[in-house]
């Protein structure tokens, strides 16, 4: 059990290093805001991982693989809210403005909308469903109690998220901070875009039929 689970360890690792739409945003939210406000952005991403793994657990991925019409639903709305995003920053990245830690008490509605838009681009994009109903079953022991293994798994997994977001939201700002806007304006730029290919990967995506 062990070996597997650090092999799932590494796996994930690999999986959630290579950028999405949540460690983008990280890196842009600390580029623009600082690690404190990125921190609530990482805390949407791993509700996420938490909404997405239960509503797997409960059924929900095997009913995306099966029915194109949730699935297509599903990915229609990721597609838009995507766009929405990319657009967004980089519409910010012309009049670049960071907030600074002391700005935080003072920001409780910007604390909710980076929540929020971590958590939404995560649970709107079907191939996150897809990717755990696939993924999981494989280090899951069907004579074993799974409640317990699944909450070992997603313990692991939402570690593994949170400290590489974290990684990504401190080197945001850390390039920033030694670049000014000239570096914070190219960070955005960078999501925005990435954030309109991903757009575009997910309007092309078709599941595989089995």
């Amino acid at each position: 059990m062990d070996l597997t689970l650090l092999a799932y360890a590494a796996i994930v690792l690999v999986a959630v290093a290579t950028p999405g739409p949540t460690v983008l945003l990280a890196l842009s939210n600390g580029s623009r805001h600082g690690v404190t406000l990125a921190g609530y952005g990482i805390a949407g991403a791993a509700l996420s991982d938490l909404v997405l793994i239960g509503a797997v657990s409960l059924g929900l991925g095997a009913l995306l693989a099966t029915s194109q019409v949730w699935f297509d639903v599903l990915k229609w709305l990721g597609v838009a809210y995507l766009c929405y995003l990319g657009i967004r920053i980089l519409r910010q990245s012309a009049s670049p403005q960071t907030i600074v830690a002391q700005d935080v008490a003072r920001s409780d509605g910007l604390t909710r909308s980076i929540l929020l838009r971590s958590f939404l681009v995560a649970v709107t994009n079907p191939k996150g469903y897809l990717f755990f109903t696939a993924f999981l079953p494989q280090f899951v022991d069907p004579f074993a109690p799974l409640l317990a293994q699944y909450a070992v798994l997603t313990l692991v997994f939402v570690a593994i998220d949170v400290a590489v977001m974290g990684a990504y939201a401190v080197l945001g700002a850390s390039t920033a901070r030694r670049m000014r806007a000239g570096a914070q304006r190219w960070i955005e730029r960078l999501c925005g875009s990435s954030f309109l290919l991903l757009a575009l990967g997910l309007a092309l995506y078709r599941k595989s039929v089995s």
